[in-house]
């Protein structure tokens, strides 16, 4: 944990003193936010490195589509969608995370060089992710899941919608945690959009306290989602695009690094790293100003 901050740091990684920024490359022909336009290995490197150089502190590689309706993709197609993205990412000097549900695409993505494993479904998609991820020592994300979004279930009935994913979460770190897969190597989602309608994805972000009093470093992942453009349309309006959110989304990110998120994961970086950025010097000066009225 920083000293200066108090933010959790995950072990096997850069201890970043600020939220850290993870930038996407969706490898896939159908992403809600982009439209396959990272689709070709070339190209999807490309702009792996093009999120990097603008402030990207790390870039998460997937080759599936975990939108709302979308189906499943063949196992040896995300292996040909992902795998070469993250070989060549990693030979580049970049920290990646791969963002899949397969066993065996963490496998190989892991021995191509990721070095973080991002399962929306915490493990439970596939049984065999847990021993890759405790063999191999990596740190591992886990998202609050109630399934598959397949036909746009949603499953979003929720009394106390904080206080039940922070519930569900705490289990699941505790089997993950029962797996093999250290303490010091878990992160936490609160898995936004998933299962979840608008208002659950804004009471999960005013109540970001009680995610992190899980005692785990938290991924806030709220880049471009479908709350944020029925926050901006407003009760009567047209949500916007999904490329037309970044602004709202770079907001997110600032009070997600406000509040002691460990990272925030975005489509479009340059604005939050920026935000982030702000967001870590006005702590340092509230820090500064802190000692000297104790000093008084």
């Amino acid at each position: 944990m920083s000293k200066q901050t108090g933010r959790r740091h995950v072990a096997g990684l850069t201890a970043w003193d600020r939220c850290a920024v993870m930038g996407v490359v969706n490898v896939t022909p159908d992403s809600f936010s982009d439209g396959g336009r990272w689709f070709d290995t070339t190209a999807a490197i490309k702009h792996g490195l093009d999120l990097v150089a603008q402030g990207a502190d790390l870039v998460d590689v997937g080759g599936e589509s975990t939108r709302p309706g979308a189906t499943r993709v063949d196992g040896d197609e995300e292996l040909r969608r992902v795998v070469p993205v993250v070989r060549g990412l990693a030979s580049e000097g970049v920290t990646v995370s791969v963002d899949t549900m397969r066993a065996t695409v963490a496998e190989q993505a892991l021995a191509a060089g990721a070095a973080l494993v991002n399962d929306v479904s915490g493990g439970l998609a596939d049984p065999g992710m847990l021993p890759v991820v405790a063999d191999a020592g990596a740190p591992f994300v886990v998202m609050h899941w109630r399934g598959f979004l397949e036909g746009g279930n949603v499953r979003g009935a929720y009394d106390d919608v904080v206080t039940e994913v922070v519930d569900e979460l705490h289990a699941r770190v505790e089997a993950v945690r029962d797996a093999g897969v250290a303490a010091d190597r878990i992160v936490v989602d609160p898995g936004l959009g998933f299962s979840k309608d608008a208002e659950h994805d804004l009471a999960l972000l005013a109540r970001l306290d009680r995610l992190l009093g899980l005692g785990h470093p938290l991924l806030v992942a709220a880049s471009r989602k479908r709350f944020l453009g029925r926050v901006l349309a407003g009760p009567q309006g047209a949500p916007p695009p999904a490329r037309e959110r970044d602004a709202a989304t770079a907001a997110v990110s600032a009070l997600a690094a406000q509040a002691g998120a460990w990272a925030v994961r975005v489509h479009e970086v340059r604005a939050t790293a920026d935000a982030v950025r702000v967001a870590r010097a006005i702590e340092g000066a509230r820090t500064a100003h802190q000692g000297v009225e104790a000093a008084r």
